[in-house]
């Protein structure tokens, strides 16, 4: 189920199906955590929206269409990363992962999602779904700009 929060911060940006669309997220995420002062979440967020807008051009995205992407911050510190696709399908953890040797370059996206944010999922949407993960910021680092949306 997606869950929305209330956020004092967002940005969103819509993105084409073409491969150079991952880096321009990353950079649009790496401004966004910047000017909120999450700089220290930065590695993590964005290895996540790697790997979320990766599946959403392999495997959401339909020829001609998009995908957006959302940052949002709350009041309590949580950061969510969203990104909306209109394919279908529920993405879902393998339960192995297939054996490549060490050359193996796909099966890991949504392992390492798993193991970097602090919860992820996967939400309808009309037509396609949400695929989203959070971050708990805790502590005096906890971002200083929120006065920068």
């Amino acid at each position: 189920m997606h869950k929305e929060i209330r956020a004092l911060c967002a940005r969103t940006a819509f993105y084409r199906r073409e491969r150079r669309s991952v880096p321009r997220a990353r950079q649009f995420a790496r401004t966004a955590l910047t000017d909120w002062d999450l700089d220290h979440l930065a590695d993590d967020v964005l290895l996540c929206v790697s790997e979320l807008a990766t599946n959403a051009l392999l495997h959401g995205v339909p020829p001609g269409r998009g995908y957006r992407l959302v940052l949002a911050l709350d009041e309590c510190g949580l950061l969510r990363v969203e990104v909306h696709d209109s394919g279908g399908g529920e993405p879902r953890l393998p339960v192995s992962l297939p054996y490549d040797g060490d050359e193996g370059e796909s099966g890991r996206g949504l392992l390492l999602v798993s193991a970097l944010a602090d919860a992820w999922g996967v939400g309808e949407r009309v037509p396609g779904k949400i695929m989203w993960c959070e971050f708990r910021c805790y502590g005096k680092d906890c971002g200083t700009g929120y006065g920068r949306p």
